[in-house]
This record gives structure tokens, C-alpha cells and sequence, in this order.
């Protein structure tokens, strides 16, 4: 993913720290993140449009990332 944020391309790792190897793991875990920054972009420049508070919006945003539940979680 290219971005101020990710300059270079994320080492996704496992629980224990290692990282994961599967080409396809990878690829689509970096197809995810594309999505959702494509999504979160829209949802941005919508409500800016609209007359909304860009913080405000941004704050929304990681309010939703954070409520994310892990279904798997034991």
C-alpha cells in the first residue's frame, strides 16, 4: 500500500510476531486495506461536501474501527 502512511509495503504478522508468508493471505489482506481507505476516503469527502466538521467526521471514522469486534476472539 502506498501512502504517507505506509511508505513501504506492511509486514503482516501472526499473534506470535512472525509474519505471514502466503502470497495470497497478503495480497488479499492488502486488497482489504485498499477498500476500506478507498471507502473511508468517500465517506470523507461526502460529508465535507455536505457542510459536515472534517474532525468531526475523522473522529466517526475511528470510533468505527475501534467498536470492530473479533468474532474468533476466545
Amino acid at each position: 500500500m502506498s501512502s504517507a502512511k505506509y511508505p513501504s509495503p506492511i509486514v503482516w504478522t501472526q499473534p506470535d510476531g512472525s509474519p505471514v508468508s502466503c502470497v495470497e493471505k497478503i495480497a488479499l489482506l492488502n486488497d482489504n486495506l485498499g477498500l476500506l481507505k478507498q471507502e473511508c476516503q468517500d465517506v470523507l469527502e461526502d460529508a465535507v461536501l455536505m457542510g459536515c466538521d472534517e474532525q468531526q467526521v475523522r473522529d466517526v471514522l475511528h470510533d468505527v474501527v475501534n467498536q470492530i469486534v473479533n468474532p474468533l476472539k476466545k
